[in-house]
């Protein structure tokens, strides 16, 4: 099967138009309708219904999409890893980060390659698990840490078990529920603000087995946001008080700006960190380099133990 045939057919499906398709791939429209009817003819049958202006998948043209899209990008990644390799690079890298391994990772990392990688090509990003999930599936992104328990265990991605971390119940010095003595009941939370990232259903069934009801995420939760450096922002400067990973907070509880809260029952949870890659992809030497930084930082940043007030 020609895998120029297969590219623009992509093109095409992609973008919807004969037209908009051949000024991608810098073709003619009569170049590009004889690939696609090349393609067709391979695979016995009409892959788009062109309706005047407007084109549609056929259902065969759905049915080969996903293989078609899957083939082409191996091919390019082979290519490209091929290439890397024989000039002897390292390639580039694009991960996406959850809310926790983004506060945790994000600039050591970018500090690691600059210094001792300054020519790899690196890109972070952040963002809401979900929606990095189907940026890594488009391949827009190469790897993923995330909490793995956001992360539904499909055929096309691995899952790789890197570090459980210690959760937490976290406010600044100085807090009125510090004057209350330790340990804190938990219904003493309640009368403050709760800052928390959007936390997964198993955690949510953890917190309301240990503390009842009233420790639904969906309810308790009064600041959410996915940027943890905002929320531990917010409750060094008021009273709300920050529930997540304690080592997020490690620098603030190191420099006691920030406590954590000794709870009582005892709270005991953790978020299960984990890297996500696509199954069968082609991996860059630059990603052993990854790997190998992000499961020792973060073992670095859970050995940690802050205060506990």
């Amino acid at each position: 099967m020609n895998l120029r045939h297969l590219t623009h057919w992509l093109a095409l499906a992609e973008t919807g138009s004969f037209s908009r398709a051949a000024e991608k791939l810098h073709i003619t429209q009569s170049a590009l309708s004889r690939s696609i009817q090349s393609l067709e003819k391979e695979l016995g049958g009409p892959l788009v219904d062109r309706i005047g202006k407007k084109n549609e998948l056929t259902p065969l043209g759905r049915s080969v999409l996903e293989r078609a899209r899957r083939i082409v990008h191996e091919a390019n990644e082979l290519k490209l890893g091929a290439t890397v390799l024989q000039q002897g690079g390292m390639g580039s890298l694009r991960v996406g980060l959850g809310s926790g391994p983004g506060a945790m990772l994000m600039t050591p990392w970018l500090v690691h390659m600059a210094q001792y990688f300054p020519s790899v090509m690196v890109t972070v990003m952040r963002g809401a698990t979900e929606l990095q999930l189907v940026q890594l599936r488009e391949r827009k992104l190469d790897a993923l840490v995330v909490d793995v328990r956001r992360v539904v265990p499909a055929a096309d991605i691995q899952i790789e078990l890197l570090v459980d971390m210690r959760a937490g119940f976290v406010c600044r010095q100085g807090h009125p529920l510090l004057k209350q003595g330790s340990p804190v009941l938990f219904e003493s939370l309640l009368a403050y603000p709760i800052a928390s990232t959007p936390l997964s259903d198993e955690v949510a069934r953890v917190m309301v087995a240990h503390y009842g009801p009233k420790a639904d995420p969906a309810q308790m939760t009064t600041l959410c946001c996915e940027e943890i450096s905002s929320l531990i922002d917010t409750v060094r400067q008021t009273d709300a008080v920050y529930l997540g990973i304690v080592g997020a907070a490690r620098s603030e509880l190191a420099n006691g700006s920030l406590v954590e809260l000794s709870m009582e029952p005892p709270f005991r949870s953790s978020a299960r960190l984990a890297l996500v890659t696509l199954s069968g992809r082609t991996e860059l030497p630059v990603m052993d380099e990854f790997r190998r930084f992000v499961k020792v930082h973060l073992n670095d940043v859970d050995d940690f133990q802050g205060p506990v007030g």
